[in-house]
């Protein structure tokens, strides 16, 4: 039939794929086994949990002393400095991880 694989071509295309496997250099991953995608959105809930809790304290306070916007302008940008605080510490840790996974990679 015209639609059948030619098994020459299948077993040269399996010895490409097998050879640019074996030649491949893995990526260190972050956060052991998160990718980056998954670190990145990490670091944006830390930044927007930081922000919202900021929110959420000014504006009790807020209602609880009679002071409208002053507490919750100063709690929501005490939670942003709080949240890229938490980001900042977690980007170090994933250059650690990336550092140690790269330092492993060259001993192999």
């Amino acid at each position: 039939m015209a639609d059948d694989p030619d098994p020459g071509r299948i077993d040269a295309l399996e010895r490409r794929i097998a050879a640019m496997k074996a030649g491949e250099k893995r990526t260190p991953t972050a956060m052991k086994g998160l990718g980056q995608g998954e670190a990145a959105w990490r670091m944006v809930i830390e930044l927007v949990v930081g922000m919202g809790l900021g929110l959420a304290i000014g504006f009790g306070l807020d209602v609880l002393f009679g002071t409208k916007p002053v507490m919750m302008v100063i709690f929501v940008l005490l939670g942003l400095a709080a949240g890229i605080r938490t980001m900042l510490r977690t980007a170090a840790e994933l250059g650690k991880q990336a550092e140690a996974s790269s330092a492993g990679e060259k001993r192999d």
